[in-house]
C-alpha cells in the first residue's frame, strides 16, 4: 500500500508543478491506473483535476455555491490534544538570534479562522490524496490533512504569482509518534513550470516519550538554475530538542532570486546559495491512517522579500511590519515576533539618537470597545519587549491605533491581513 501511495505522490506533484502537455500526457494513464488500485474515487477526482490543468484558479461561483450548501456546520471536533501554552523567555531568546526576515507585502493570508468545521477551506486548492478539512483544535481553528497523504495549494488567480524574492510561514502541529520507525512527514513543495521540482523539503517532527528513541529529520531534494538534481539533509541532533509533544512548529522560508533558506522555530536548517527559481508553492502531509497522526496547520502567509528597515525609515519616515505578530485576541506576542524585535533594537543601538512612535493596528474584526484597548496594551508589550533587549523606555512611545487607520478594505483575508499591522513611526 505504502509503495502505492509513493507513486501517488510523484505523480500528484509532477502534475501540479509541471504545466507541459506532453509531460501530463505520459502520466495520465499510469496515474488513472495508480488510483483505481489504491484509495478510490476521492484520489483519482483529485488527480484527473491535476491532470485537466483545474488547479490554482479561483472559481468564484462554485465556492459561493459550496458555501451556500454549507447552511449549518458540522459539529465541532474534539481536539485531537492540547498543545502547549506559551513558550517560555529561552524559546524567546532563540527566535531573536534568527537571521530570517520576513517578507513586507502580503499577497496571501490564511490564518484559518471564521471558517465552516468539517468542510474544505475557503482560500485552498485540492491538489491530490485524499481531502482535507477544517477542524477545532484547543479552541483554534486548523487545516487538518487526511488520512495516507494530501496535497494542497493556494487558490490564486494566475498559475505562477511568487516573486523573486518572497517568504513562506506557516505553524504546524502534530502529534506523530513513534521514534527512529515513524516516517510520517508534511513537505513544502516549490517549483515551476520549467521545473516541475525547484525544492522539496521533508520535516518528519517525530517524537517518544523515551528521549533517547526520539527522533525528527529534515530532508530535502533541489534543482540548480542549470537543471541539476542535487539532494542533502539537515542536522536531526538540533531539530530533535525542537520537537515536543502537542505542541505548535513555526515553519519559514525565504527564496531571493536564487538563494533558499529553510528554518524550524527560528532556527535555519538549509542554506542553499544556488537554486532555480521557484513561481508557484503546495503543502503536502503524509502520514498513516490513526486518527492522532494527522497533521494540522494555521497561520499560512505568503509575502514579498523585505526591504531593509534602515531603507524604509529613510524612504517613509516609518517602518510598517507584519514580523510582529500576537496570540488572537490577547497582547501574548509570539515567539517569532523576537525576530523583528530583534531587528528593531538593533537598529536603535546603531542609532542613538533614533526615537520611534509604536502604533499597534487592527484588521475591522470585532468592535472599537475591544479592538482600542487591544491595540494599546499591543503597543505597550512591544515597547516592553523592546527595554528588555536594552532599549531606553523614553526612546518608545506606545499608542493603539485599533482599526480607524486601515491601509486596505476589509473585505479579504489579505487586506485584512494587511491592516493588522505594526508601525514604528520615526518622532522628530
Amino acid at each position: 500500500m505504502k509503495k502505492i501511495v509513493t507513486v501517488l505522490l510523484a505523480l500528484s506533484l509532477t502534475g501540479f508543478l509541471a504545466a507541459g502537455q506532453s509531460v501530463l500526457e505520459r502520466m495520465k494513464e499510469r496515474t488513472k491506473n495508480a488510483v483505481e488500485q489504491a484509495v478510490g474515487e476521492k484520489v483519482e477526482k483529485g488527480v484527473n483535476d491535476v491532470l485537466n490543468g483545474n488547479i490554482g484558479k479561483k472559481n468564484k461561483k462554485e465556492k459561493e455555491a459550496e458555501a451556500e450548501k454549507a447552511e449549518t456546520a458540522r459539529p465541532e471536533a474534539e481536539p485531537a490534544a492540547k498543545p502547549a501554552g506559551q513558550p517560555g523567555k529561552q524559546v524567546q531568546a532563540g527566535y531573536a538570534k534568527s537571521d530570517f526576515v520576513p517578507g513586507d507585502e502580503i499577497f496571501f493570508d490564511d490564518p484559518v479562522e471564521n471558517e465552516t468545521v468539517g468542510e474544505f477551506p475557503s482560500h485552498w486548492d485540492f491538489i491530490g490524496g485524499e481531502e482535507c478539512e477544517i477542524m477545532t483544535l484547543d479552541g483554534e481553528q486548523a487545516i487538518k490533512l487526511s488520512g495516507w497523504y494530501s496535497i494542497i495549494a493556494p487558490l490564486m488567480e494566475e498559475a505562477d504569482y511568487l516573486p523573486e524574492a518572497f517568504t513562506v510561514e506557516f505553524d504546524v502541529w502534530s502529534n506523530a509518534t513513534g521514534g527512529a520507525s515513524n516516517n510520517d512527514h508534511i513537505d513544502l513543495l516549490l517549483g515551476s513550470e520549467e521545473s516541475e521540482e525547484t525544492v522539496v523539503v521533508t520535516l518528519n517532527p517525530a517524537f517518544n516519550e523515551e528521549p533517547q528513541s526520539s527522533r525528527a529529520d529534515i530532508t530535502y531534494t533541489y534543482r540548480s538554475p542549470s537543471g541539476d538534481a542535487r539532494e542533502g539533509s539537515a542536522e536531526g541532533e538540533m531539530l530533535t530538542p525542537l520537537i515536543q509533544p502537542d505542541t505548535w512548529l513555526h515553519v519559514s522560508a525565504s527564496f531571493n532570486k536564487r538563494a533558499f533558506k529553510y528554518y524550524v522555530n527560528g532556527t535555519r536548517f538549509i542554506n542553499l546559495p544556488n537554486v532555480a527559481r521557484p513561481t508557484r508553492m503546495a503543502l503536502r502531509s503524509v502520514s498513516n491512517c490513526d486518527e492522532k497522526d494527522r497533521f494540522y496547520l494555521k497561520n499560512i502567509r505568503l509575502a514579498q522579500g523585505a526591504v531593509p528597515l534602515y531603507d524604509r525609515l529613510a524612504s517613509d519616515g516609518k517602518i510598517v511590519t507584519y514580523a510582529i505578530t500576537f496570540e488572537t485576541g490577547k497582547a501574548d506576542l509570539k515567539p517569532e515576533s523576537m525576530i523583528e524585535i530583534n531587528r528593531i533594537a538593533k537598529l536603535m543601538q546603531e542609532n542613538p539618537g533614533l526615537e520611534f512612535e509604536v502604533q499597534g493596528h487592527c484588521d475591522a474584526t470585532g468592535s472599537d470597545a475591544v479592538n482600542d484597548p487591544l491595540s494599546q496594551k499591543r503597543a505597550e508589550a512591544i515597547v516592553a519587549a523592546l527595554v528588555e533587549q536594552g532599549i531606553a523606555q523614553a526612546r518608545l512611545t506606545p499608542v493603539g491605533k485599533g482599526s480607524h487607520q486601515p491601509i486596505a478594505s476589509n473585505s479579504t483575508a489579505e487586506d485584512r491581513a494587511k491592516n493588522r499591522r505594526v508601525e514604528f513611526v520615526k518622532k522628530n
